[in-house]
């Protein structure tokens, strides 16, 4: 973008009727709301949440709280309306996707979820890498033709969700892996585990590093091996989401790693992206710190789906109506600041 429009943009937001700095990060939101779009006058129009379920094979030892089953049976909840990203996306007028990327589960035709199934589940990332490349490839594809069909509505913000058992290990394994950082610095309690738990799925997951140890250290080869279908997809979506020149929506820890993905194959993706959130799970602070990314809001959540997308959503709708309907200095007839 030229300097000249960045210039017009900054100085709209310093002439409103307010000492300069005063909304705080709504500035901050509002210059990256009109520098995507490329206009001063910003419109967030026909809002999505896109939530991508997969399974994980790494499920199987016992590193979650949760039974792996929980996966498609949240999957369900999601299509009847039950969960926590049916009521924020509801409540603030944001339509919600729910794409099967990959879930150990025989889905009955259901007018809410899109099948983009590549296969019931990854493998045992312990044993095996977690998908083939031809499954890796398919991934990133059907995220970008899930973003290219929305963004036909007239879409220009979206957010992405997810929900696998067992997706905050293959999470915290790439982030080890890609910013070069011991597994104790990315892993967390996930759903709910507790300290002995945790300690053996700290040391799982550093088994699982060591048994992969000549995998290429590039956003690719990582997350073909460590990943989940629905992190593949939504690294895929999130780039085609820039692409598109759309407000890319980052939920949390597992959302900030197909992110981190996604931003070392197109690090331009960085003028898009607005962090909805600081996770409570504990490789996200540090992810967000390495990403040198600003969180809208940190409420101590830690449920994913795609809710702090949601919850953040108002915060910059208020970005956009400053910008646009806030009186300046010189039409309201109020005396600026004297140098």
């Amino acid at each position: 973008m030229q300097k000249d429009f960045k210039n017009l943009i900054q100085e709209k937001i310093d002439t409103k009727t307010k000492p300069l700095g005063a909304l705080g990060m709504l500035e901050k939101l509002a210059f990256q709301i009109a520098s995507v779009q490329k206009t001063l006058t910003p419109e967030l129009v026909a809002p999505h949440i896109i939530v991508f379920a997969g399974s994980h094979g790494i499920a199987a030892q016992g590193v979650s709280a949760y039974p792996s089953e929980v996966t498609a049976q949240m999957v369900l909840n999601f299509l009847h309306g039950g969960a926590a990203i049916n009521v924020f996306t509801k409540q603030h007028g944001i339509a919600l996707k729910v794409v099967d990327a990959g879930v150990d589960f025989e889905f009955v035709n259901h007018e809410k979820l899109v099948n983009a199934k590549v296969g019931f589940g990854t493998k045992n990332f312990l044993e095996s890498p977690a998908m083939t490349q031809a499954e890796f490839e398919q991934c990133l594809e059907k995220g970008a033709e899930l973003v290219r069909q929305v963004r036909k509505s007239g879409c220009n913000v979206i957010g992405f969700g997810e929900m696998g058992i067992g997706n905050t290990s293959a999470a915290a394994v790439i982030m080890s892996k890609l910013l070069g950082l011991p597994i104790e610095a990315c892993v967390g309690k996930g759903t709910g585990l507790d300290d002995a738990q945790l300690d053996k799925k700290t040391a799982l997951l550093q088994a699982a590093i060591d048994f992969h140890e000549n995998v290429n250290n590039t956003p690719k080869g990582v997350l073909r091996t460590f990943g989940g279908f629905e992190i593949a997809m939504m690294c895929g979506a999130m780039m085609e989401a820039g692409a598109q020149d759309m407000l890319l929506l980052v939920d949390g820890f597992i959302a900030s790693v197909a992110y981190l993905c996604a931003f070392q194959m197109k690090p331009e993706l960085k003028n898009n992206a607005v962090f909805c959130h600081q996770s409570d799970e504990k490789g996200h602070r540090l992810l967000l710190e390495k990403l040198n990314a600003e969180p809208v809001l940190s409420l101590g959540m830690r449920l994913g789906e795609g809710t702090g997308c949601a919850v953040a959503y108002p915060i910059l709708q208020s970005a956009a109506a400053f910008l646009n309907e806030m009186a300046s200095f010189e039409s309201a007839g109020v005396s600026s600041k004297s140098v």
